[in-house]
């Protein structure tokens, strides 16, 4: 009953998501794992990834090698290269002229901005680069880090395109109900390597625990589109709030949007932290906490975390938190319901004050 319910719900994942096939488990610790899982599952020593949207989110710094780990793909002869969006926008020009060189394995692209200040991708502006791509390389495998991003829109990457996306249960999908978990979803080719590469060759998606959770991923994912709802309106909201108290934010209010993460440039540390201290004040858990910036694995500078969460970590409930660096800008994603949602971003504003 165990592997027909976990056949079920990535069935049921792999057809919400517009794919051939899903690997949605609770063994993923985090998005991080899965891109993880995902890219040594891809890349083979000599291949070369190359990622369009700049150098990828910080956790991955050494998963690829940026910085030094005997255990990254860089330690297995996997060769990495990126370039850098130019105003916003994907530098065509330096696609094309990389492409027409020596055979690129795998092209990465991260629609959230993670810790920039650049703008997340919108799904026009990733159909048109797709397109672009399949003009000089039909083989390259196009992966998409959807993070952030699902039920935004009315479609998701696969749908224009993309081979493999990949995304975090404690973000979006899991609607703050899944307690944990991850899904790589596309080609079924590519699910069953990274199948492989979590399990055993030789096993790959027949074995796995479901461990209890597959009811509350499909209960998740079934709240989904009501939760990212809430999400967006309170970034929204906070976006508004924040404009007319003359900081800077992205998006405005009146922006189209690709993702559930609100910028808020503050350009002074004090106010980050008491912002993201003024969302752990308005959290329905551990509102009694006063986060401060600490080292944090994976990262280089100190970052401060708010997130009164059900479930630790989740950043589809409400949460703020940013690196202390200039300029000082908060990251601001989440919010089960709206209400709530905006109590935290009024409490927070008042904290600062």
């Amino acid at each position: 009953m165990a592997i027909f319910g976990r056949d079920t719900c990535e069935k049921v994942f792999a057809e919400v998501l517009g794919a051939e096939d899903s690997l949605v488990r609770g063994q993923f610790i985090s998005g991080t794992h899965a891109l993880t899982v995902a890219l040594f599952a891809f890349l083979r020593p000599g291949d070369t990834m190359l990622s369009i949207t700049g150098k990828p989110y910080d956790t991955l710094d050494e998963v690829i090698g940026i910085k030094e780990n005997p255990s990254s793909l860089k330690s297995f002869g996997v060769k990495f290269e990126s370039i850098d969006l130019i105003d916003n926008d994907f530098d065509y020009d330096a696609i094309e002229k990389r492409l027409k060189q020596d055979k690129v394995k795998l092209i990465e692209i991260q629609r959230s901005k993670g810790y920039s200040t650049r703008k997340s991708i919108k799904l026009g502006d990733l159909e048109k680069v797709i397109k672009h791509i399949r003009k000089f390389d039909n083989d390259v495998i196009i992966m998409i880090d959807n993070c952030y991003c699902e039920f935004v829109n009315k479609i998701e990457p696969i749908e224009i395109g993309a081979d493999v996306i990949v995304g975090s249960l404690i973000k979006n999908l899991g609607g703050g109900i899944a307690p944990n978990g991850a899904y790589i979803a596309g080609r079924k080719d590519l699910v069953d390597l990274a199948a492989e590469r979590l399990t055993a060759p030789g096993e790959g998606k027949e074995v796995g625990p479901s461990l209890g959770i597959t009811k509350s991923i499909l209960q998740g994912l079934f709240m989904a589109p009501s939760v990212v709802a809430s999400s967006v309106k309170t970034a929204v909201f906070a976006s508004r709030m924040l404009e007319k108290l003359g900081y800077d934010v992205e998006p405005r209010y009146d922006d189209e949007r690709a993702d559930i993460v609100q910028n808020i440039n503050f350009n002074d540390e004090n106010k980050l932290i008491k912002y993201c201290q003024g969302i752990q004040m308005g959290s329905p858990i551990d509102s009694n906490s006063i986060p401060e910036p600490w080292d944090m694995p994976g990262y280089t500078d100190k970052v401060i975390m708010a997130a009164g969460a059900f479930t630790q970590g989740s950043s589809i409930e409400l949460s703020c938190d940013g690196p202390i660096r200039p300029p000082y800008t908060a990251f601001m994603q989440g919010g089960l319901t709206y209400e709530y949602g905006k109590l935290g971003v009024l409490k927070a504003i008042q904290n600062m004050y």
